[in-house]
């Protein structure tokens, strides 16, 4: 029943303008903790804008794994609309055994985390540090790592 509100809403959208920060959390699922506010989401897709212009994010399941297993740093940002969730429930896991800091924010949709960069939505989302935007990375750094943790 979620699923089937959940498309109707997506065909609704791609003739409408995005919708809220409020609307977006009806779609939240259920593991989608720490997560980020309003104000930290906008810095975040701020961050991702700016190291997408400077090829400094890694996208995707599989490549932000491979790089986290190879000890890279970086602020992890997961959709909290991802559906089914097995599709990435692990990566915060790997986040937390190597002291990365990381948060959901509500969407993955095009205008937010798939604004890296790409045509496609993106569920995960590594920025890494770089010397044109460190000190907006700082600042979010600061606030994911503030964060608490879910139990």
């Amino acid at each position: 029943m979620a699923r089937e509100k959940q498309v109707e809403v997506a065909a609704e959208a791609e003739g409408t303008p995005e919708r809220s920060y409020r609307e977006q959390l009806d779609f939240l699922n259920p593991i989608a903790q720490p997560l980020a506010s309003r104000k930290l989401t906008r810095k975040l897709y701020k961050c991702i804008r700016k190291a997408a212009k400077h090829k400094q994010i890694r996208r995707g399941v599989k490549e932000v794994q491979k790089f986290i297993n190879k000890g890279e740093k970086g602020i992890t940002v997961l959709a909290g609309d991802t559906l089914p969730i097995d599709v990435y429930c692990h990566i915060p896991i790997m986040c937390e055994d190597r002291s990365l800091p990381y948060a959901y924010v509500p969407s993955k949709s095009k205008g937010d985390t798939g604004q890296a960069g790409a045509k496609r939505p993106t569920c995960v989302i590594m920025i890494k540090p770089h010397e044109e935007y460190q000190e907006t990375y700082d600042e979010c750094w600061e606030e994911v790592e503030a964060l608490p943790l879910p139990l």
